[in-house]
């Protein structure tokens, strides 16, 4: 090529490299968009407002962080006000109408139940922050994945905690939905396993707010310990206030769900109640002080397991696309199959059906207005106060403190 030709096509090739420092390619700015509901009205609304809360926290975070595949990320979530039916309808508009890039679950197992149905005819990847019931993974689902413990576990510290001490006399009570049952139930079996009487086995209706006639058959079968699974959160505090108000007592008293409404509504009532909580501030898992602190911060709330279950939900989805490099929902399913990870929430691996098998959880009991991990030893911040003491030589709650009496 002539000098000339030469000198001229270098200063062509100059003159574009520094158009391109100056006005570099239009990057992609459309945004990620990850489509949810939870409860934020109806019987779920405390659990609900908590995770949506730790979805909109993780929103903060990725976008912070530059967003996912070099995109923004934008959450819609929709209220689905506790209903299966209009959780279902909402999940439709979401992916047909909305037509948004990705889907996180709802909260619970009965909600959780209600959606897969869609997500799985979209082929779309459920991740299923506040799911456990072990028969929602037994339908040839392939879409759908577990990150809470199972829920036949949720009652396993009690029981454990129990048998080690000695108790021989169990009474189990559980609402009527698909979670608790699996709850009660899972305890019922587990406590047979250890050779320990079950006195009591009972299911009560959705909707209950006078448990004396349950409570009145624990005290008349010497149940030493109780344990009660339930969704709404309102029926632990209930129970609780009831137990006091008619001076009932057993040596071992635990929920299915361990949040700080508990001791806010019952103040000295709640000491010595175990409960399972998914989470705790205290475990040791990366990221999780930020979470925390920005919790706080953000919501001017501690949070609870609900909250952090979703936020380590989306670490999970945000960990799968990185590594598919796309948001080919095959290629996202492929990944969450094989991941073995942690996030701020959990250790986390499933088997083929997407099914938890790494979570365990751990319990706490309320212990002097906070929350204590006493199970599993490992993850223990303090030794379990047992047995609890009768109600007459205990500090007692102002009379008529909660409204929950009878």
């Amino acid at each position: 090529m002539p000098l000339k030709k030469r000198s001229l096509a270098l200063i062509l090739v100059l003159i574009a490299a520094a158009f391109l420092l100056l006005f570099p390619a239009e990057q992609n700015e459309d945004p990620v968009r990850i489509g949810a509901t939870m409860s934020k009205t109806g019987d779920y609304n405390t659990q609900g407002i908590a995770a949506a809360n730790g979805y909109r926290l993780w929103e903060k975070h990725i976008n912070e962080a530059g967003g996912l595949l070099g995109r923004p990320v934008e959450f819609i979530i929709y209220d689905d006000a506790s209903d299966p039916d209009k959780a279902i309808s909402l999940y439709e508009k979401l992916i047909r109408e909305e037509q948004v890039d990705l889907v996180m679950g709802p909260y619970g197992s009965t909600l959780t139940e209600a959606v897969a149905p869609v997500t799985e005819k979209y082929s779309m990847v459920q991740i299923s922050p506040l799911g456990a019931t072990t028969s929602i993974w037994e339908q040839g689902r392939e879409y759908l994945f577990m990150v809470l413990p199972p829920a036949e576990l949720f009652l396993g510290g009690l029981i454990d905690m129990a048998g080690e001490r000695g108790l021989e006399k169990v009474a189990i009570i559980y609402q009527d939905e698909l979670f608790p049952e699996a709850a009660g139930l899972g305890a019922v079996e587990m406590a047979r396993e250890r050779g320990m009487e079950v006195v009591v086995e009972e299911s009560y209706p959705t909707g209950t707010e006078d448990f004396l006639p349950y409570l009145q058959k624990v005290e008349e079968t010497g149940a030493q310990a109780l344990g009660m699974a339930a969704s709404p959160l309102d029926d632990f505090i209930r129970a609780a206030a009831q137990m006091e108000a008619n001076n009932i007592h057993v040596k071992m008293f635990a929920t299915s769900g361990a949040v700080q409404q508990f001791q806010d509504a019952l103040g000295k009532t709640a000491e010595y109640t175990y409960g399972l909580s998914a989470w705790e501030p205290s475990l040791p898992y990366p990221g999780i002080e930020r979470f925390t602190n920005d919790y706080r911060e953000t919501y001017q709330l501690e949070p609870s397991f609900h909250a952090a279950g979703a936020y380590g939900s989306c670490q999970l989805l945000q960990k799968a696309v990185e590594k598919a490099g796309s948001l080919d929902a095959d290629a996202i399913r492929r990944e969450l199959l094989n991941l073995e990870t942690q996030t701020i929430f959990s250790d986390f691996a499933v088997d083929d059906r997407g099914y938890q098998i790494a979570n365990t959880g751990v319990f706490i009991q309320w212990q002097d207005g906070k929350k204590e991990v006493v199970w599993p030893d490992e993850y223990a911040t303090a030794d379990p106060r047992f047995p609890t003491p009768p109600w007459h030589q205990r500090e007692r709650t102002e009379s008529g403190k909660t409204g929950y009496g009878l």
